[in-house]
């Protein structure tokens, strides 16, 4: 099952994503899914013009980011692997939707894109198993860490440089049923291939983030979790296009902006 969040000019609605030969529709739903059961009210709109999909979830409280969790990553930065997941946290006014633009600030001079899995949480998670973690998540959809490099550099912690308006775009809806064990996950800029790399090799797997998060702090549903980019990140300037996948899921596209102020 695939849950969208669109528009169409009134008020953000939710709806089942449906896909009939070339052409995709959206089975809207009576109300959010997070908190009641996905019930369709019988309309169906094509996706096309006039829809507009948003973000498929504002996060209630927070994002949770995971750094430097592929080992070809690590070695392209040149930091030393960690021997626990890295936290940090993106505040939920940095997210953005598919096709939204992500905004350069004026204070950056060198932002980088990071296609990565990004799980969505179902319930009230608390000091959960690896075992148990699964059966708190709602699903999966893409998510770009972006990134200002030279913030991240000089400030000494990772708040401004990966928590600025825009910085946290996801999309293009959440899917339910993919196995997050071994898929792609890839980047694009105006076209060219950036990176290419697999889940399989996180050095630790979602449900361990799951379990090792949750004694940390609470997950709400809604929250979001970043699991880690593979190698291939690179700087993005204004004009630029950034398509960010994940291998049965879909593609995260946004534009590039930096506007004067």
């Amino acid at each position: 099952m695939r849950i969208a969040r669109f528009t169409t000019g009134d008020d953000p609605r939710f709806a089942l994503v449906q896909h009939e030969g070339d052409r995709t529709y959206l089975a809207v739903l009576g109300g959010d899914p997070l908190y009641m059961p996905a019930m369709p009210t019988g309309e169906r709109i094509e996706l096309g013009d006039g829809v507009r999909l948003l973000a498929p979830v504002i996060p209630r409280s927070k994002v949770v980011a995971v750094g430097r969790n592929y080992m070809d990553h690590i070695r392209e930065m040149g930091n030393e692997v960690p021997t626990e997941p890295m936290l940090f946290l993106k505040p939920n006014t940095a997210v953005v939707g598919p096709d939204d633009p992500i905004v350069l600030p004026d204070w950056t001079q060198e932002v980088s894109y990071e296609a990565e899995l990004a799980i969505v949480i179902a319930k009230v998670c608390k000091d959960v198993t690896p075992e148990s973690a699964r059966s708190y998540v709602l699903g999966w959809t893409v998510a770009n860490d972006v990134t200002a490099r030279d913030a991240q550099r000089t400030d000494g912690q990772w708040g401004r440089a990966k928590g600025f308006d825009s910085s946290c775009p996801i999309g293009p809806w959440i899917d339910t049923d993919l196995d997050p064990e071994d898929v792609a996950v890839r980047s694009r800029v105006n076209g060219e291939a950036k990176q290419d790399g697999r889940t399989a090799d996180m050095i630790f797997d979602v449900d361990y983030i799951v379990s090792y998060v949750s004694q940390a702090m609470t997950l709400l549903p809604g929250d979001v979790v970043l699991t880690g980019t593979p190698a291939g990140v690179g700087r993005i300037e204004s004009g630029d296009v950034v398509e960010c996948e994940v291998e049965g899921i879909g593609v995260l596209r946004n534009p590039v902006v930096r506007r004067d102020y």
